[in-house]
C-alpha cells in the first residue's frame, strides 16, 4: 500500500485525540457499579447529555434514576437469585456509544453499561460489573466466572451453539476509513481485496473477514490482509499512521466516532445483527432478563437510554431470547 497522502495538523491532532481517547478507556483501572449511577453527571437531562456529546464530551445525564423494581419480572428470576441478590457481569469495555469510561477513568458508561443497571433496578438486584477483554467473557461464562456477559454481542448462528442471548439492540456490521480514502460502500467483500482491513480480535468481524478471504482469490485479485488489535485505540492508530485502509466494526461505534471527529468517514453498514446479554447455555436468567428489558421498552426507559447515546435507529420493538441471526 502507498503512503497517505498529507494531512493538516488539525487534522492529525482530530484523529490523535481520538486514538488517545480510547486507549485511555481501554487501559484504565476501576469498575462501574451498575447499581449505582451510570454516569457523573446525575440529574442532568438527556438532551444535556446529547448536547455534550456534540461538544465532543460524552453525555451524562443520568436516565434510569426513576426505574423501579417490577415484582412480576422479579419473580421469573431463580429462588438463589432472589436471596443473593446479586449477579456477577462481565464486560467489556471498548468505546462509546456501547462502553467506555468517563473522564475519571473508572467510570463505566454507555448504552451496555445503563440498559444493565436498569435491568438491575426493574429486578431488584445488584449487578456487579467486572471489566474483562472482549475475547475472554464467551467462554467464562461457560465456566461459571460469570452469570451474564455484555460486549456488543452479536447473536449469530454460530454463537447460539454454545452461549443463550436475551436481545436489547440491533446494532451489525459496518466500514469507516479516513476522509480522502476514495473508497465506495462496501457491498462486496471483494472490493477490499488488496487492501490492509483493522478490526477488532475475537470479534464476528474478524471471522466475517477471514471467512471470505478466498472470495479474492477466486476472482483473481490479490486477497485482503485482516489486522486485528486488542484495543479499539490501536485500530484507530494504525488507521491514521497508514498501516490500514479501513475499518470494520460496530456500526454504531463507527457512526459515533465519524461524528466526533473530522478526518474520518463512514462507508456503510455490511450486515445487521441483533445484540444481547450472553448466558450460558441453557441458563435459568434468561426469561427474567428479557421480561426486564420489556419492562424497559414499555415505560419509556430504553428509548430515553438510546436517545441519549444517539442510537434511537437501533431500537428493538421487543426483546427476544437467542433469536436466529439476521440474514
Amino acid at each position: 500500500m502507498s503512503a497517505p497522502p498529507p494531512r493538516s495538523a488539525r487534522r492529525y491532532a482530530l484523529l490523535a485525540l481520538l486514538t488517545a481517547s480510547a486507549l485511555a478507556s481501554l487501559t484504565a483501572c476501576g469498575s462501574g457499579d451498575p447499581a449505582g449511577p451510570a454516569s457523573g453527571g446525575g440529574g442532568a437531562a438527556a438532551a444535556a447529555g446529547s448536547a455534550d456529546k456534540k461538544a465532543g464530551k460524552l453525555p451524562t445525564g443520568n436516565v434510569v434514576a426513576g426505574v423501579k423494581k417490577d415484582a412480576a419480572a422479579a419473580r421469573l428470576l431463580p429462588k438463589r437469585v432472589r436471596e443473593a441478590g446479586r449477579l456477577t457481569l462481565g464486560g467489556a469495555i471498548g468505546a462509546p456509544p456501547t462502553a467506555t469510561y468517563l473522564e475519571d477513568g473508572k467510570t463505566a458508561a454507555g448504552v451496555d453499561v445503563e440498559i444493565t443497571e436498569a435491568v438491575a433496578k426493574v429486578l431488584g438486584i445488584r449487578i456487579d460489573r467486572q471489566e474483562a477483554s472482549f475475547e475472554a467473557i464467551l467462554p467464562a461464562l461457560g465456566s461459571g466466572k460469570y452469570d451474564i456477559g455484555t460486549g456488543n454481542f452479536g447473536v449469530t448462528d454460530e454463537r447460539r451453539k454454545t452461549i443463550d442471548f436475551v436481545t436489547y439492540i440491533n446494532d451489525g456490521q459496518g466500514f469507516a476509513t479516513r476522509a480522502d480514502e476514495k473508497l465506495p460502500k462496501i457491498t462486496d467483500l471483494t472490493q477490499l481485496c488488496g487492501k490492509n482491513i483493522g478490526t477488532g480480535a475475537g470479534t464476528t468481524f474478524e471471522v466475517t473477514l477471514e471467512q471470505n478471504k478466498s472470495l479474492c482469490e477466486k476472482a483473481g485479485k490479490k486477497p485482503y490482509s485482516v489486522k486485528t488489535y486488542s484495543e479499539q485505540g490501536a485500530i484507530w492508530g494504525s488507521l491514521q499512521q497508514g498501516r490500514t485502509d479501513v475499518v470494520m466494526s460496530t456500526i454504531n461505534g463507527l457512526r459515533y466516532a465519524v461524528d466526533q471527529q473530522q478526518g474520518l468517514k463512514f462507508l456503510n453498514e455490511y450486515h445487521r445483527l441483533d445484540v444481547g446479554f450472553a448466558f450460558k447455555k441453557g441458563s435459568d436468567l434468561t426469561h427474567a432478563f428479557q421480561k426486564a428489558v420489556n419492562v424497559l421498552i414499555a415505560d419509556g426507559t430504553y428509548a430515553k437510554i438510546l436517545k441519549k447515546w444517539g442510537i434511537s435507529d437501533s431500537a428493538l420493538p421487543t426483546s427476544r431470547i437467542s433469536p436466529p441471526e439476521i440474514r
